[in-house]
Parts: C-alpha cells; sequence; structure tokens
C-alpha cells in the first residue's frame, strides 16, 4: 500500500498520469512495455505499474538469481529460466518454450518484454513475445509511456488468433502514435505497419 502511494505521488509530481485498461480478472499475460529510447523508461514504467498494482515479472538467465544478484534480482521482479536440457543427449529447448513453460508453474504471470530489443532505433521487433503469448494461451497487453501526454499505462488486450500478421498490425497500430522519451530512436516494425 506504501508503495503504491509513493508511486502515485512521484508521479503526479512529476506531471504523469496513469491510465489501466487492463482487465481485473486477467491472471497471466504476456505484457509489452514500449517505447523503450532511454534508462527513464524503467523508472517511469516501474512506478506506473506499482501504482496500477500490476505485478509484472521479468526473466533473466537463471546464473543471475544467485548471490551477489539474486536479491536484486527478486527484489526487481525478475524469474531466472535455465535454457539447458532436462536429460543428456535432449535438445536445447527456445527461448519461447521456456518462456511458455513458466506460464504452467505461475497461477498470477504477468510477464514483461521489450520487443525492441535496444534503446537504439530498430524497425524490426523480436516477435517472440507473440509465439510465447500463443503457446501459453494467454493474451499480449500493450504497457506503453508516451512522453507527449505525460500518460503511463496499459492501453489495450489483444488476444492472439492464430493470425501473427493480422494481431502484429493491431499492435503496431495501437504503439504508431505513441510519443517516446527520444522519438528518433523509437520505430514499430514496419514488417506490420498496415
Amino acid at each position: 500500500m506504501l508503495t503504491k502511494l509513493f508511486a502515485r505521488s512521484i508521479l503526479t509530481l512529476s506531471g504523469w498520469r496513469v491510465k489501466n485498461n487492463m482487465p481485473p480478472n486477467i491472471k497471466q499475460c504476456v505484457m509489452i512495455a514500449a517505447p523503450h529510447t532511454s534508462n527513464w523508461d524503467f523508472f517511469y514504467t516501474r512506478l506506473a505499474f506499482l501504482q496500477m498494482d500490476i505485478h509484472v515479472k521479468m526473466t533473466i538467465k537463471r546464473s543471475y538469481m544467485r548471490f551477489p544478484y539474486g536479491p536484486f534480482a527478486r527484489a526487481l521482479g525478475c524469474i531466472g529460466i535455465d535454457r539447458r536440457p532436462k536429460k543428456e543427449g535432449q535438445e536445447r529447448p527456445s527461448m519461447v518454450q521456456v518462456m511458455a513453460d513458466l506460464f504452467k508453474e505461475h497461477d498470477n504471470l504477468v510477464m514483461l518484454v521489450t520487443p525492441e530489443g535496444t534503446r537504439s532505433l530498430s524497425n524490426k521487433w523480436k516477435t517472440g513475445f507473440y509465439h510465447v503469448a500463443v503457446l501459453a494461451n494467454v493474451p499480449v497487453a500493450l504497457g506503453y509511456l508516451d512522453y507527449k501526454k505525460k500518460e503511463a499505462g496499459v492501453g489495450k488486450m489483444v488476444y492472439p488468433s492464430g493470425d501473427m500478421k493480422k494481431d502484429m498490425q493491431e499492435i503496431m497500430a495501437f504503439y504508431k502514435n505513441i510519443a517516446a522519451h527520444t522519438p528518433e530512436y523509437f520505430s514499430i516494425d514496419l514488417d506490420y505497419d498496415s
């Protein structure tokens, strides 16, 4: 409660407002965090999620969950993943498969991803988040920071239909007019610009 109040106070003093269109019954989803062009994005994103009472998790290599980084990583909401084969001779599982399997292990999981993959300009997004959502049978939540409006939140939910092109076009249409901290470093995935 105190952290939620703290987050709201900092955002209000900074002139930001929060808008949450995430249905309250959603317990599992892949959450996009975009645009991602500045270190400030992490700060405002964390505050917004605290205010909205959305407990996001991020995946990192399991080795980072050990001391000395482990306590800090857990405090940030990190989940360690291990792509080593479970048995000798087995094929190494894909990152998508390992991430999708986390939804079987956690009843409440909002998995935060940054599909731009970099704070530099990239007009091609990593689409693994979409494949994770399809494999885990969970929706994709469109988290955003709009620096022009000074608005942070969850814009809408996209339920993967199996038609990746159509779904990705819907996602890109949402982010197309979102103002990044550093606009020259932000682009939607031009392969899906309808």
